[in-house]
C-alpha cells in the first residue's frame, strides 16, 4: 500500500469545537497580500476542445493513471503516471524523468500519489497536476512535497507550456517554509468556480504551526496561479473563531470541492479526549484576503449529525462532493457532500464504517440528509467488523442543471476492508448508491469476482482506489495478484455484479507492461 502519515503519538487533547458558530475555522495567508481581480477566459484555443479530461485537444476523454510506487531508473517508490488517449491513441508515460519534468526520480518520491484534472490556463485543453508529498527538496527537507502542473496543448501534455511547480519557500508559488514532513500534495482537487475561474486545492496535512506537529493545512491557488493563500486551524478572520491547530490534526488529508463550495478533512482532529475522532470544514470560493472563506464546521459532537465522536473513528479520511439543486431552485447553488467515518464502530462491530451525507446551502447552512452503513434498512449485504466501509468515496452528479434525482447524483463507497469468506481476507468490495433519497432504493455491490474481473484473493483491497467522471466510476486495482492489476470503468447505475464497460491493464491495449501498484489513484 501507500504510504500513510506518520502513526501519531495517543495523548488526549482538548476540545475544538466543531460545532460552534456559523464560521468555525479561520484563515492564514501565508505572506501574501489582498487577492488580484479573477477574470475567467470564456474563449478556446485554436486546437483545444474544452472537453473534460480531453489533453490534446481531439475531444476525446483520456484517462490518467498512476503508479505511484513504481521504480523509475532504478529508484523504487519513485512512481510514474501513465496517460491513456482516448480513441484508442495509444499512451504516454510521465515521471521525473521524462522531458520537460523538472526534478529527478528518487527513491519515496511518489509522484502521482495525487492528482487532479482541470483546465489551469482555461485554454480549453485539459491540465493534469501531479502531487508528489514525499518530494525531499534541495534544501535537504524530506517528504516536503511539490505538485507540478503539466499543462495541455494541440500537441498533448509536454507540447506547449512548460511544467509549472506549486512549492514553499522563498520565492515560489506556495507561502511559508518548505519544512520535513510537510507532505504538501497529498491531496489535490482542481475545477472551476461557478464565475468559471480556475482553481486548484492542496493538502499539506503534515504542515506544522509553530512547534504543532501534523497540524495541517492547505493552500488555494486559483487564476492559473495569479493568487495562491494557505489555509489552517490556527487564525483570526472575521465571524466565530472556533477550532485550533492541534497536534497530528491532518487538516488537509483529504479535499472535495464544487463550483460553490470546498470541503477539507482532519481526520486527526480530537474531539475532547477522543482522539482521531475526526472533524471536516467547509469553506466558499469566496476570497477574503486571498483565502476562502469559512463556512461551517461538521464533526460527530454536534446533535444535529448521527453517530457520537469516538477515538479512532477518523470523520472525514474521505469526501466527495457534487454540485445540488433541489427541487422548486432555478439555478445549482447548494452542494451535496459525503464523509467517511472508516472507524466508525456499529455497536460492538469494530470498525464497521459509515457515511454521512449532507445538504450545504449557499449561505453557508447543512442539514444531514443520509447515515449510510451496511446494516442500514434495505442495503445489499452487512457489515462486519474491519470493513472500513467509507475508507474511500467517489460522486457524481451526470446532470447539474436540473433538479437532482436519485438516478443523476450517485456515491460510490469503497469498503477494502470487506471480506466473503475467511480464505480471502481483505478482498475489499465497492458499493454505489443514490446521493438523494433511501440509501436502499438502488444500491448495488460489486467485488472481485462479482462485477469486477479476476480471481477473488487476500488483501487486493478493492475500494482503496475510485475515480469519478460524469459517465463512469473507475475502479482501481493495484493490489493483490498482479495480474489482477488494472483499472475498470463502470456505469454509475450499474446493477449488483454488473461488468464493466472498459478495463485498461498493463501490457494490454498499448499499455506497457509491468507494474507494482497501477491503478493506485485514477482520474
Amino acid at each position: 500500500m501507500t504510504t500513510s502519515p506518520r502513526v501519531p503519538p495517543g495523548t488526549p487533547r482538548r476540545r475544538t469545537a466543531w460545532g460552534a458558530g456559523a464560521a468555525v475555522l479561520t484563515a492564514l495567508v501565508f505572506g501574501f497580500g489582498p487577492a488580484a481581480p479573477l477574470t475567467a477566459t470564456a474563449a478556446v484555443t485554436a486546437g483545444c476542445s474544452g472537453v473534460d479530461s480531453d489533453f490534446n485537444g481531439d475531444g476525446v476523454r483520456d484517462t490518467v493513471i498512476a503508479d505511484p510506487e513504481a521504480t523509475v531508473a532504478g529508484r523504487p517508490r519513485a512512481g510514474l503516471v501513465r496517460i491513456v488517449l482516448g480513441g484508442g491513441a495509444g499512451s504516454l508515460e510521465l515521471s521525473q524523468e521524462s522531458a520537460g519534468v523538472p526534478g529527478a526520480a528518487e527513491d519515496d518520491d511518489q509522484y502521482g500519489f495525487a492528482l487532479a484534472v482541470y483546465d489551469a490556463d482555461a485554454d480549453g485543453c485539459s491540465d493534469l497536476a501531479v502531487g508528489i508529498p514525499y518530494e525531499d527538496l534541495e534544501t535537504g527537507t524530506a517528504d516536503t512535497g511539490l505538485v507540478q502542473i503539466n499543462y495541455g496543448s494541440p500537441a498533448g501534455l509536454g507540447g506547449g507550456k512548460a511544467v509549472r511547480e506549486h512549492r514553499q519557500g522563498e520565492g515560489w508559488s506556495l507561502a511559508g517554509a518548505a519544512e520535513a514532513g510537510d507532505w504538501t500534495g497529498y491531496a489535490l482537487a482542481g475545477g472551476k468556480t461557478a464565475a468559471g475561474t480556475s482553481y486548484l486545492l492542496i493538502g499539506a496535512p503534515g504542515e506544522s504551526i509553530g512547534t504543532v506537529e501534523d497540524a495541517g493545512g492547505f493552500f488555494y491557488v486559483s487564476a492559473n496561479g495569479a493568487t495562491a493563500g494557505g489555509t489552517n486551524q490556527d487564525s483570526v478572520t472575521a465571524g466565530d473563531v472556533s477550532g485550533v491547530a492541534e497536534i497530528d490534526d491532518r487538516f488537509g488529508s483529504s479535499i472535495a470541492a464544487t463550483p460553490t463550495h470546498i470541503a477539507v478533512g482532519a481526520p486527526g482532529e480530537a474531539i475532547g479526549t477522543k482522539t482521531f475522532a475526526g472533524g471536516t470544514a467547509v469553506f466558499s470560493h469566496t476570497l477574503v484576503s486571498g483565502v476562502p472563506k469559512p463556512l461551517l464546521g461538521l464533526a460527530q459532537d454536534q446533535d444535529v449529525i448521527s453517530g457520537a465522536e469516538e477515538v479512532g473513528d477518523g470523520f472525514g479520511t474521505s469526501l466527495a462532493m457534487v454540485p445540488y439543486r433541489p427541487t422548486g431552485a432555478t439555478s445549482t447553488t447548494e452542494s451535496l457532500l459525503a464523509v467517511g467515518v472508516p472507524g466508525e464502530d456499529l455497536s460492538t462491530t469494530v470498525d464497521a464504517g459509515a457515511v454521512h451525507v449532507f445538504r450545504i446551502t449557499a449561505s453557508g447552512t447543512f442539514t444531514q440528509t443520509a447515515w449510510i452503513d451496511q446494516d442500514t434498512e434495505g442495503v445489499d449485504q452487512e457489515s462486519d467488523a474491519g470493513d472500513f466501509f467509507g475508507q474511500r468515496l467517489a460522486a457524481v452528479n451526470s446532470s447539474p442543471n436540473t433538479v437532482a434525482s436519485g438516478t443523476t447524483t450517485r456515491l460510490a463507497v469503497g469498503v477494502p476492508g470487506e471480506e466473503s469468506s475467511e480464505e480471502h481476507p481483505e478482498k475489499g468490495g465497492v458499493q454505489i448508491f443514490p446521493l438523494v433519497g433511501s440509501p436502499g432504493t438502488s444500491d448495488h455491490w460489486i467485488d472481485p469476482g462479482y462485477g469486477i474481473p479476476g480471481i477473488p484473493a487476500p488483501r487486493q483491497l478493492a475500494g482503496l482506489s475510485l475515480g469519478a467522471t460524469p459517465a463512469s466510476l473507475y475502479i482501481g486495482m493495484p493490489y493483490g495478484p498482479a495480474e489482477g492489476h488494472a483499472v475498470h470503468a463502470f456505469s454509475w447505475n450499474v446493477e449488483s455484479g454488473g461488468a464493466p464497460t472498459a478495463t485498461f491493464k498493463p501490457g494490454e491495449g498499448g499499455i506497457p507492461a509491468g507494474d507494482v501498484a497501477f491503478g493506485a489513484v485514477t482520474r
